[in-house]
């Protein structure tokens, strides 16, 4: 094999590996980042439900403060409560206002989990793609 095709290939090796593989392991974590954003939304969904359903006023729960430590915290007025909005932003709101946004924000991060699911598709398009390059290079047969 000539240096030309030598350099060649070391360029597409380097490609693939200094940019294709970290920008697919960024976008897999921001997709998941986004599933769990879903899931918060959902479990608050289901837990406003039954609050709506059972009528409770006053809750007792245990709080995650951080590393698995917990401690006991008493609600004692439930028909409020305080969603992230985004952007550090806190609004309060009441059960049925809450029931009212949480399905526009669940279609947004399934919209948003689409485009890097697309992402993700494209990028391992693009390392197939180069490995291909580099198999002709090597003129290795295809598999």
């Amino acid at each position: 094999m000539d240096r030309l095709n030598e350099e060649k290939i070391q360029r597409f090796e380097e490609f693939i590996d200094r940019r294709l593989k970290p920008d697919l392991v960024k976008a897999i974590s921001e997709r998941d980042k986004v599933f769990e954003q879903q899931k918060v939304f959902s479990d608050l969904r289901k837990s406003l439900e039954n609050l709506e359903k059972n009528s409770v006023t006053s809750l007792r729960s245990m709080v995650n403060l951080g590393s698995e430590v917990y401690a006991q915290a008493e609600v004692p007025d439930t028909r409020h409560i305080f969603v992230d909005v985004g952007l550090g932003f806190h609004v309060e709101l009441t059960w049925s206002e809450a029931l009212n946004i949480i399905p526009a924000r669940e279609e947004k991060l399934a919209k948003q989990i689409e485009e890097y699911t697309r992402l993700i598709a494209q990028i391992k398009a693009q390392i197939k793609m180069v490995s291909q390059g580099i198999r002709e290079l090597l003129q290795l047969p295809e598999e």
